[in-house]
């Protein structure tokens, strides 16, 4: 049983990696076009979407939303939520659908097969280990939510090694840009994500997503000073959800 078990781990990673790389080969043309342009980056995020139902479903899948409350269509916000999957990218895309967003992430995704061509063309990069790449992000966010879009960070930075860890401690960045543009934090909670798809090779299981949309944490009138106490209510109001989970 075991054996099997294993086997079906390995044949159920390969295809992951495979429903990741082939969609993106077959509508390379469509999107290559939709990256030459900044005004055709929301043709570029309809195309992300459909990349990510694709593994989603074709990875036996479904999702289920909790929203208390909806974001407004055409509004910039600063989308966070915990991070304990490869999926977690795909989940957000797919639920977060009205106000198209760019991932600040880590550089090393960029050198990812297929996916980081496009990665470092769309998304924004940081090295964290970098003082000045940090101050870059700045630079880009700013100017990405100009053009009206709006910004997804998961503020603990990486995926803890220790599993036993619920919630990972959150980072500035994504207060301290919310803070500084006056956007509503949109705390968002993915639930099963860790058991369904985490980091481990042997481990996962088919099945249901849940995603809890928390409500927004307005930012207008705050300054700098209070980014700490929002970073702490945001992660609270998330560790909290996971945990009533846990305690199911």
């Amino acid at each position: 049983m075991k054996i099997l078990k294993y086997a079906f781990w390995i044949v159920w990673r390969i295809w992951f990696y495979l429903l990741v790389i082939i969609p993106i080969l077959i509508l390379f043309p469509f999107l290559f076009l939709s990256i030459l342009s900044e005004k055709t980056y929301p043709q570029f995020f309809f195309l992300a979407r459909l990349w990510a139902k694709i593994i989603l479903y074709g990875m036996g899948f479904y999702y289920k939303v909790d929203f208390e409350q909806k974001l407004e269509k055409g509004k910039s916000y600063m989308l966070v939520a915990n991070h304990t999957s490869m999926l977690d990218i795909m989940l957000m895309l797919i639920v977060v659908k009205r106000n198209p967003f760019v991932f600040v992430g880590k550089k090393e995704l960029a050198k990812i097969p297929v996916f980081g061509f496009f990665f470092k063309r769309v998304c924004i990069m940081v090295d964290r280990s970098s003082s000045k790449s940090r101050f870059k992000v700045f630079e880009l966010a700013q100017k990405r939510l100009h053009q009206g879009l709006s910004i997804c960070i998961f503020p603990e930075g990486g995926v803890p090694d220790d599993e036993n860890i619920v919630l990972d401690e959150f980072k500035d960045g994504a207060f301290r840009l919310a803070i500084e543009h006056q956007i509503p934090i949109v705390p968002i909670t993915f639930v099963d994500n860790k058991k369904r798809f985490p980091f481990r090779f042997f481990s996962g299981t088919v099945g249901r997503m849940r995603v809890k949309i928390h409500p927004f944490i307005e930012t207008k009138g705050l300054t700098l000073e209070n980014r700490q106490e929002v970073k702490q209510k945001t992660r609270a109001i998330i560790l909290k959800e996971l945990e009533s989970y846990i305690r199911k």
